[in-house]
């Protein structure tokens, strides 16, 4: 540039006006040197070159010159108007104010980059340390002195195991192994091991094997070709009583819920990003399989009825405040599940001790219902045999006779045994050698507090008064003793009839049934007598069935007639002496069945509800009190 500007001198004239303009020169020659020293002399040339001025900064007139340098400075090819000489120092005066904020924009933008740079650098340096940081991790791994520590310690308690526990030994391996539920489980692989299988409701008393046979159909439905159940049918089981769930939906075990990323805290990535994460529950577990609820009676109603929703649609959707659909940062497994919903096509069973009309009456109308039968002693001494062949234990005989006394529960029935097994293996010092006494069975019945669950047994003889009706409480049929004495009235102004106040309000309407019955068959009017009727117990009737039973203990208090005790009757009395139909008849042959019943006698309209199978009692359909009496007092003749 120096020899370029060497180029571009003047020739001046002598005197004041010499001296003017080699200043102008000067400063104009300064100009030159600060903008090539501001952009470089190659810049300058370049930029010359675009504006067209190489020729003017050569120039020997430097009014052209200045133009130049205008031209230059201010970036402007459309100046093409020579200053005159006067206007010279003022011009130069604003090139030299531009150049100076030319300057002073340089050096705020170098200071800048310089800044910007040095902030880079530290990003960098940050970004390499972090790298450097989580390869070191890596290459460690998330352990350390006090984790592994803590890993050995469960995996040396991995190492110690018990033997199973006598339940799980002794728990039903097969379908041929569940004892005195052969319709129920017939009816219940029937509608499992289906092509087109149903939801299923089981009823029944506890300790029956209703959880046991539902997973024992399962296993045999995988078996069969025409099952849709897959090898791999997960059989998921919960109880009822346990399943809580949050109105709000925070959480769900049953149907799922969303994990939002600010109050239930979703996975961390998911949370950093703001991402709400759905997590699927029982039912996506059960999906293709079995959902087995346990107590589902016990369920929240409103629970009840998102899972009939969910039964409907076989899939369950997900909603969340803070799922933005329009959203690219969100993993496809999460739109999947807010947009199309978790698969949960299965099959519910669900297992209740409650009364029907208690289930939810939707719940009901979706599913069929089988009923389990409760087990008699003949049942529970078979369970007994077949859990003391399991563990490989010999019995003193009777040992499953007394068992039986205690209990009507299968599981209870195994549990007394387990408990005697021990028992007995702790006497013979182990396992080798031990054999269950009748002792062990005893002090287990005595440690435990059991009670016989029969108290009263039928016999052979008969007697005066005294008749054995029938009653249901949940699905167990009970007997229940009737007792009646008449004496002749000891006033003048009539009798007193007394029946104890808490058999109910019904029972005791029944007695003034019978009232009515007895003179129409007798032409006696108790009203002339002082009359006691009396349910041995004080057990309460919850209904009218034991109107007939009533009618022929006063009848035989009348006619001091005996009653055979190996009989029980149970049915509505009219006032015309009609027997109507009454419920729960199958439970109350199971609980005439107990007490060594051989007779039961039942109303007319009752005949389709009696069981194929009354385990030996014979049962009798009647359908007025003088067929009834027909059948009880010919053999009894009067005790005069």
């Amino acid at each position: 540039m120096k020899s370029f500007l060497k180029k571009i001198k003047i020739k001046s004239e002598p005197g004041t006006k010499f001296k003017e303009q080699d200043q102008l020169l000067r400063q104009v020659n300064s100009l030159f040197n600060v903008l090539a020293d501001i952009y470089g002399s190659d810049k300058i040339v370049l930029r010359a070159g675009k504006m067209n001025v190489l020729q003017m900064m050569r120039s020997e007139y430097l009014p052209e010159r200045v133009l130049a340098l205008q031209k230059l400075v201010f970036e402007d090819p459309t100046l093409d108007t020579i200053p005159e000489p006067d206007k010279l120092p003022e011009l130069l005066d604003l090139i030299e104010d531009e150049i100076a904020d030319i300057i002073a924009r340089r050096t705020v933008e170098d200071e800048l980059d310089k800044k910007i740079n040095e902030r880079m650098q530290q990003r960098h340096e940050d970004y390499v340390q972090e790298i450097k940081m989580q390869i070191v991790k890596e290459n460690a791994g998330s352990e350390n002195a006090q984790t592994l520590k803590k890993l050995a310690i469960l995996e040396k308690l991995e190492q110690k195991n018990l033997v199973s526990s006598a339940m799980d030994v002794l728990r039903p391996a097969s379908i041929k192994e569940i004892v005195g539920q052969e319709r129920p489980v017939r009816a219940l692989l029937s509608k499992l091991a289906s092509p087109f299988p149903q939801h299923i409701l089981l009823y029944g008393p506890p300790g029956v094997g209703k959880t046991t046979a539902a997973r024992l159909a399962l296993e045999a439905a995988r078996a069969t070709t025409h099952s849709p159940f897959e090898q791999e049918a997960p059989f998921i089981e919960v109880n009822g009583t346990t399943l809580r769930w949050d109105p709000r939906e925070v959480t769900n075990p049953l149907l799922g819920s969303v994990h939002d990323p600010i109050y239930q805290g979703a996975r961390r990535d998911l949370a950093d990003t703001g991402t709400p994460e759905p997590k699927p529950g029982l039912v996506t577990d059960a999906h293709g399989g079995v959902l087995f609820i346990d107590e589902v009676g016990e369920m929240d109603p409103i629970l009840q009825n998102k899972l009939l929703k969910v039964l409907e649609d076989k899939r369950v959707f997900f909603e969340s405040s803070y799922y933005d659909p329009t959203e690219t940062n969100i993993p496809q497994y999460i739109k999947k599940l807010f947009e199309s919903g978790a698969p949960a096509d299965f099959i519910l069973i669900g297992a209740t001790t409650r009364d029907p009309e208690e289930i939810n009456p939707a719940i009901r109308s979706r599913c069929a219902e089988i009923f389990f039968d409760p087990l008699t002693p003949q049942d529970i001494r078979e369970i007994v045999l077949q859990a003391a062949q399991k563990l490989d234990v010999s019995m003193e005989n009777g040992v499953e006779s007394v068992i039986a006394e205690y209990t009507i529960e299968g599981r209870k029935a195994v549990s007394i045994l387990a408990d005697a097994f021990a028992l007995a293996c702790q006497r013979s010092c182990g396992r080798q050698g031990a054999s269950i006494a009748l002792s062990d069975i005893y002090e287990v019945i005595q440690v435990s507090r059991l009670t016989p669950y029969v108290t009263r047994r039928a016999s052979l003889n008969g007697e005066v008064g005294r008749i054995f009706g029938l009653g249901v409480a949940g699905f167990l049929g009970s007997a229940l003793e009737i007792e009646a004495v008449v004496f002749p009235a000891r006033r003048e102004s009539g009798g007193v009839i007394r029946f104890n106040e808490t058999a109910g309000s019904m029972a005791r309407d029944s007695v003034f049934n019978a009232a009515s019955v007895l003179r129409r068959l007798t032409g006696r009017d108790l009203h002339e007598f002082d009359v006691h009727v009396n349910v041995v117990g004080g057990g309460r009737i919850d209904g009218p069935s034991a109107g007939v039973a009533i009618c022929l203990a006063l009848y035989s208090a009348l006619e001091n007639r005996t009653i055979p005790q190996n009989i029980a009757v149970t049915g509505e009395l009219s006032i015309q002496g009609l027997i109507r139909a009454v419920g729960g008849v199958p439970e109350k042959i199971y609980g005439a069945k107990q007490c060594g019943i051989d007779t039961v006698f039942v109303p007319q309209e009752n005949e389709n509800d009696i069981p194929g199978d009354t385990r030996g009692i014979k049962v009798i359909p009647v359908q007025n009190v003088e067929e009834i009496i027909g059948h009880i007092f010919p053999a009894a003749p009067n005790v005069n």
